[in-house]
């Protein structure tokens, strides 16, 4: 087989694949589509009537120009010209019903889209977003959606419309003269030629200019989010030269669209000059051989060029159509992913934690079996029972709070709430019998009240205070004049570390856990609100089940049980006053942390 054959081959595979995947994306899309398919169904309904109207109007120029003025005939004119004004007026009127209600019916369908890839996103887990930039994500449910919104309002739909215009003035022009229709013709193959050639190329290119778009988004969420560190290090030079790398990249890639989609309209607009140029020399001839009148030849004129005007819009739309599958096919590979903790069919439901908590021969590893992070890990949290975890950096603490709360599931081994293995357990049920708080308190832009509550009908305004009360965050809400309505800017930049941590220890108490867990929650605390911050650790520690990742030894000297990681293994477990007696690894640490200054406050 020789080259060109193998290639011709290749080409027509490709081809059939990317129809094959042009044709599922409709159908998945459809499906979002589907609940508004009656507003869809009347903009379908007015397209042709307003094509109708449109297609009336040169007909009407040749009666006038026929029968009026060529004869110099005055009579029955002013019918004409109230007809032709009447046809402009209605055409108006149903192309602004048709447009607003395909906008309405698309913008009902992407609001769904959207959900449900937030909702999908909300369900994967974390080790996804570990591996993918927000910046990218965001790109999927902004840029994308948008692709999509522009081919629905301005592409999928006037498509229709325009292939039923073309299909009527084909059938207009052969009745009128089939030898000046011919003639209009005769270019057609051309540009079926030139649209094929150009629908590969531009598809290619909106694909590559969608991922380049998500990685503009990717860099810029990265570089904002860390500008404190990129202004601290006056790094500002070196962050502008990499972002504008990345802004290079985008824009080649969007040259490239831009080219294949202006070479494009510029020979569909070449093209139909040299069609009406023909009609013109042609029809000069059949004018003259009495085989057209003048008015015919006029008409012929304003029929090509309503011809080649969606033509000329087709390649416009294509390319868009073009750009939102490839935006669509990203977004469905994005609800395609199957990294998600789901229930298992027969989930149990948990109503509270009621005997103990066991990890029972626990193997865990992020990434493949080679580099366990956990190795036959078994303990026990007693209800009722505070215990804390240390260890080394990377010994395995913090891995125990995410496999807990089945962010992560096991590779070896039972995690058992109440003797139940916690996968056979419903998780919204698992995850509410938690509350966390992280080193790093996240807060979210709204109000005090907000990020205590997270929203939740369930804490009322009494279980709102009564758990600042017990962390002392009411002192720092009596300073602001709006108490709990105060305004927490995004991340809360206007509150201090402690305020934040406050906020979340709040936040964890109203909800009124079964187990609470501290990761590590005095790490990065204000000297202005260090004592309130240890004072309120002390009260959540004081009746609650807790589980604590130890960051200051100090927190931890009176919990009930100490459990000493090392290397991902259990290697001591007692209390305080046992392990030092023991003479092993936390008294190690121990000794280190409270006779090395550089030491002191490091992570044990």
């Amino acid at each position: 087989m020789s080259a060109e054959t193998s290639t011709d081959h290749r080409d027509e595979a490709e081809v059939s694949a990317e129809q094959a995947r042009d044709g599922r994306i409709a159908v998945r899309l459809w499906a979002f589509i589907r609940p508004y398919r009656v507003l869809f169904a009347l903009c379908m309904l007015l397209l042709p009537v307003a094509s109708a109207l449109s297609l009336l109007q040169p007909h009407l120029i040749q009666l006038a120009i026929d029968n009026h003025f060529v004869p110099r005939k005055e009579e029955g004119l002013g019918l004409l010209v109230l007809a032709f004004a009447a046809t402009i007026l209605a055409e108006f009127f149903l192309r602004y019903a048709q447009i607003y209600l395909m906008e309405l019916a698309g913008q009902r369908a992407l609001r769904d889209l959207r959900c449900a890839v937030f909702a999908h996103i909300q369900r994967l887990r974390i080790a996804y977003f570990h591996r993918n930039p927000v910046g990218r994500l965001m790109t999927r449910l902004t840029s994308d959606v948008d692709s999509l919104q522009e081919a629905l309002s301005s592409g999928v739909v006037t498509i229709i419309g325009d292939l039923f215009t073309l299909a009527a003035i084909v059938v207009i022009l052969l009745a009128k003269n089939w030898r000046l229709a011919l003639v209009t013709f005769a270019v057609v193959p051309v540009l079926l030629g030139v649209s094929f050639v150009f629908r590969l190329l531009i598809r290619a290119a909106y694909r590559v200019l969608r991922t380049k778009i998500a990685r503009l988004n990717a860099d810029l969420q990265e570089a904002v989010t860390g500008m404190g560190v990129v202004q601290l290090f006056v790094h500002e030079e070196a962050s502008k030269a990499a972002y504008d790398e990345v802004n290079r990249d985008h824009r080649d890639a969007a040259y490239k669209s831009i080219r294949w989609d202006a070479v494009l309209y510029a020979i569909v607009e070449m093209i139909g000059s040299i069609a009406i140029a023909g009609i013109i020399w042609w029809g000069a001839g059949e004018a003259v051989a009495g085989y057209a009148t003048l008015g015919v030849l006029v008409a012929f004129v304003e029929y090509v060029q309503k011809f080649f005007i969606p033509i000329r819009d087709l390649s416009q739309k294509y390319a868009v159509v073009q750009s939102a599958m490839a935006s669509a096919e990203r977004l469905f590979e994005l609800l395609d992913s199957t990294e998600i903790i789901e229930d298992a069919p027969d989930a149990r439901p948990l109503d509270g934690f009621e005997d103990r908590i066991e990890f029972r021969n626990v193997w865990f590893t992020y990434t493949d079996e080679d580099n366990w992070v956990l190795r036959d890990v078994s303990f026990t949290i007693d209800k009722g029972e505070r215990v804390a975890f240390c260890g080394h950096t990377g010994a395995g603490k913090t891995t125990i709070i995410g496999l807990l709360t089945r962010m992560y599931d096991i590779q070896r081994g039972q995690i058992l709430v109440d003797g139940v293995d916690i996968r056979e357990l419903r998780l919204r049920d698992l995850r509410r019998r938690f509350s966390v708080v992280l080193q790093d308190g996240f807060l979210f832009a709204g109000s005090l009240r907000d990020n205590i509550a997270m929203r939740a009908g369930e804490v009322d305004e009494a279980r709102l205070r009564e758990a600042s009360a017990v962390v002392h965050l009411d002192r720092l809400i009596e300073r602001y004049p709006q108490g709990f309505e105060h305004p927490v800017r995004e991340r809360g930049v206007n509150l201090s570390s402690g305020e934040r941590q406050l906020v979340t220890f709040a936040r964890a108490l109203a909800h009124r856990p079964d187990v609470l867990i501290l990761d590590e929650a005095t790490a990065n605390v204000d000297t202005e609100t260090e004592a309130l911050v240890q004072a309120a650790v002390e009260a959540l520690l004081q009746h609650q089940t807790s589980v604590v990742i130890a960051h200051r030894l100090s927190t931890i000297e009176k919990v009930d049980k100490i459990v000493v990681l090392h290397h991902g293994e259990v290697a001591e477990s007692g209390s305080h006053a046992e392990l030092l007696a023991l003479g092993g690894l936390y008294a190690r640490l121990v000794e280190l942390q409270y006779t090395d200054p550089t030491r002191r406050g490091a992570d044990a």
